[in-house]
């Protein structure tokens, strides 16, 4: 595994370059590295920057447009990718409730990392936080309903 530098473009040529000649499996290791180049040099254009380097791998086919836009969503979106689907709620998400709101939770701190650190916009941070505090009330409501009509 090759250690990338401290400057942000640099190192996407570099991780892209090792991406597409054979290093696919490293990818989570050097979107790791990225995205903690990115927290040590914030600025407003990293998120631009990530989204330019995975639509670059995507196109070069080392992940599929999907990934990329699961990727980017998941780091500097407001919106849950850990939530998406179409769920008959009662049936599909209660019974998983708890697995769903901690794989939030843990998306929450992903985009912590995105939005705050690396790229300096607490305000969407916040809006994501309290994005996840209403689909825990709503869950919660939505799930006692459900019980409620199986008795």
């Amino acid at each position: 595994s090759v250690s990338l530098k401290s400057n942000l473009a640099y190192s996407m040529r570099m991780a892209e370059s090792k991406l597409s000649t054979g290093c696919e499996y490293s990818l989570d290791n050097y979107l790791d590295q990225l995205l903690d180049i990115a927290a040590n040099n914030p600025d407003s254009d990293n998120r631009r920057q990530f989204s330019d380097f995975l639509v670059r791998i995507s196109d070069q086919g080392v992940i599929s447009k999907r990934q990329a836009k699961s990727t980017y969503n998941r780091y500097f979106n407001v919106k849950f990718v850990s939530l998406t689907g179409e769920y008959n709620t009662c049936s599909q998400t209660c019974p998983v409730k708890s697995r769903v709101l901690a794989d939030m939770q843990s998306e929450l701190l992903d985009k912590e990392l995105g939005l705050v650190q690396a790229s300096q916009d607490s305000a969407s941070y916040y809006r994501a936080d309290h994005l996840l505090k209403e689909v825990q009330l709503v869950l919660e409501a939505t799930c006692r309903a459900c019980e409620s009509e199986t008795l």
